[in-house]
């Protein structure tokens, strides 16, 4: 006799696309905690200098000899713009090290450490390595990238989070009371939605004070999001209750004597909660392009934040893509995530169906 987490699992697998979306997201996720180590750069050292470096990519063998490294840059200013123009120098050979020391941070947050994925011996790697290139400022895009994806991720996944509390709590209280406690429930759901989004996050945006520090930024606008997110959610929820309200399990559990809280909790939310995992996984993506949105509009994070939509923000002029193509690289990132939870959300909600086959 197979569970039904085992039959989720066995229809989950077959789905191709759904396996390699969850495999994107999971090493996706990777990045959050080895942020630090992922850069060999601080996300805020800057250098008018190497202004808008072009990308330097890895070159790992050197004469038929397994030696990773890049080439310098040579910088020239143009006559005509008046713009420094570089241009890589092969007779610059910088050795890549794995491991490498850097910049100290602590991982996880407590362990201070030194070590990064890449290096530069004898040097400091923000000042030779530009693997992605460098934005307006001087600061390298890779290292900015990695803790723009932290950023973004949590603040994806701490949304759904409290988007799935508030779903299930109102939606559940409004499906299985009934009555006058699910006519004011659905009508504020309504007006939520009734609501154009983006006067309202203009609005939500200008209430934040300038004074407020980075933190208290990024828990306002994860609140933000949760508190537009969960009408969705509630919705279903509440379909679902008021169909198992009236099932005979539901009311053998009243007769036996069994709390409201103990029905609801033990007995109904379980029956359906597959469906409630496929529909967070596909919330997931529209809670990053939430926060993506409102940073490249200058509604949400502001510098010195880093986060996708924060990185983003510099690749509005036209003009400035047209000299330096590479500050959409950040775009990038954001399409294949998105992609990957759609392909997991597709996979679950169909492995979640009971009458799928």
């Amino acid at each position: 006799m197979a569970t039904q987490w085992q039959l989720m699992w066995w229809r989950f697998r077959r789905h191709k696309l759904a396996m390699l979306g969850t495999l994107v997201v999971l090493l996706f996720y990777g990045v959050v905690p080895f942020a630090d180590f992922l850069a060999y750069a601080p996300p805020t050292a800057s250098e008018a200098q190497r202004s808008l470096l072009p990308p330097q990519p890895i070159r790992w063998f050197d004469e038929g000899r397994f030696r990773p490294h890049v080439f310098g840059f040579s910088g020239l200013r143009d006559p005509a713009t008046f713009k420094r123009v570089y241009t890589p120098d092969p007779a610059k050979k910088i050795p890549v090290h794995f491991l490498a020391r850097g910049f100290e941070y602590r991982l996880f947050g407590l362990i201070p450490i030194d070590r990064h994925l890449i290096g530069v011996a004898g040097a400091n790697a923000e000042e030779t390595v530009f693997l992605l290139g460098t934005d307006e400022q001087g600061r390298d895009l890779w290292s900015r990238l990695a803790y723009a994806t932290r950023t973004s991720l949590t603040i994806g996944l701490l949304g759904v989070t409290f988007s799935l509390v508030l779903g299930v709590l109102l939606g559940g209280i409004s499906g299985f009371y009934g009555g006058p406690i699910d006519t004011v429930i659905q009508r504020v759901i309504e007006i939520l939605r009734s609501i154009p989004t983006i006067p309202l996050w203009l609005g939500l945006a200008a209430a934040l004070p300038n004074s407020w520090t980075v933190g208290q930024v990024y828990f306002a606008i994860t609140i933000i999001i949760s508190l537009i997110g969960w009408t969705e959610l509630a919705r279903v929820v509440r379909g679902r209750f008021l169909s198992l309200r009236e099932e005979e399990f539901v009311m053998a559990a009243e007769l036996a004597g069994s709390s409201q809280a103990r029905i609801i909790l033990s007995h109904m939310v379980p029956s359906f909660l597959s469906h409630i995992i496929a529909a967070t996984t596909l919330a997931l993506p529209a809670m990053i392009i939430s926060e993506t949105s409102l940073s490249f509009l200058g509604l949400g994070l502001r510098p010195p934040a880093v986060s996708w939509g924060v990185l983003l923000q510099q690749a509005q002029n036209v003009q400035a893509l047209a000299i330096s193509p590479w500050l959409l690289f950040p775009a990038i990132p954001v399409i294949v995530v998105i992609l990957a939870f759609n392909f997991t959300g597709d996979g679950l909600r169909d492995a979640a169906d009971p009458y799928g086959h």
